[in-house]
């Protein structure tokens, strides 16, 4: 029997290669983002804030109803009319209003385009869009990485949970110290950011629970000491 990794002993590269290879094998490849286009990506980055992603699943199940993943439908709702199919969501109004923001100033700045948007720099398009009201690190990385396919890793609670328990980070890492030691220690491709994070979120989801984990049986058993 192979003997358990030390998270302590460990080099940081070689730990976080054996997560990533232990629950792709239980799980599978995840294929996320979970939306049909860029727009649906961006919409589920806002109104996945703060809620299940089941919650804002149905969010954009009436928007879609309503007409609204378009551009130009968005352009043409009524904050009122965005209020009514994100509140499914949670926090419907200031949700509405980020998404009120962003097409706007996509419109005003971008000619409406996501091509041109996307063909910043990664940095400078990060810094744009956390000016915008309503969008924070999570949702900003969010939509880099499974909208514009740029390598940043989404450091959010799944995944700073997990590492912590692990002995990985500190309990009290915060999203930018956690983003910077996977930078650290993984290779910077898209793909690859896509689907750790991804599977974090599964074992998250299953196993590594915020109150009550449930280590038997987990993928990444085999890895506490």
């Amino acid at each position: 029997m192979a003997a358990v990794p030390n998270p302590a002993k460990t080099p940081a590269k070689q730990l976080l290669t054996g997560y990533y290879a232990a629950l792709l094998r239980r799980f599978g490849p995840q294929q996320w983002w979970p939306g049909r286009t860029r727009l649906e990506v961006i919409l589920g980055a806002i109104l996945t804030q703060n809620t299940a992603w089941h919650n804002a699943t149905l969010a954009l199940r009436k928007l879609r109803q309503a007409g609204l993943l378009s551009w130009r439908g968005l352009r043409a709702a009524g904050l009122d009319t965005l209020e009514a199919c994100v509140r499914p969501a949670g926090f419907y109004r200031q949700k509405a209003r980020t998404i009120r923001n962003f097409v706007d100033w996509l419109e005003r700045e971008h000619g409406g385009s996501l091509s041109r948007l996307f063909s910043l720099p990664a940095e400078e398009l990060r810094r744009r869009l956390l000016e915008l009201r309503g969008v924070g690190p999570e949702t900003a990385d969010a939509i880099l990485l499974y909208a514009a396919e740029r390598p940043l890793f989404v450091a959010d609670a799944y995944t700073r949970r997990v590492l912590s328990r692990h002995g990985v980070i500190a309990a009290d890492s915060g999203y930018h110290e956690t983003q910077e030691f996977l930078h650290t220690h993984l290779p910077r491709e898209a793909a690859f950011f896509n689907e750790f994070h991804a599977l974090l979120v599964e074992v998250g989801k299953k196993h590594c629970t915020p109150h009550s984990p449930s280590c038997p049986g987990c993928p990444l058993e085999e890895f506490l000491a």
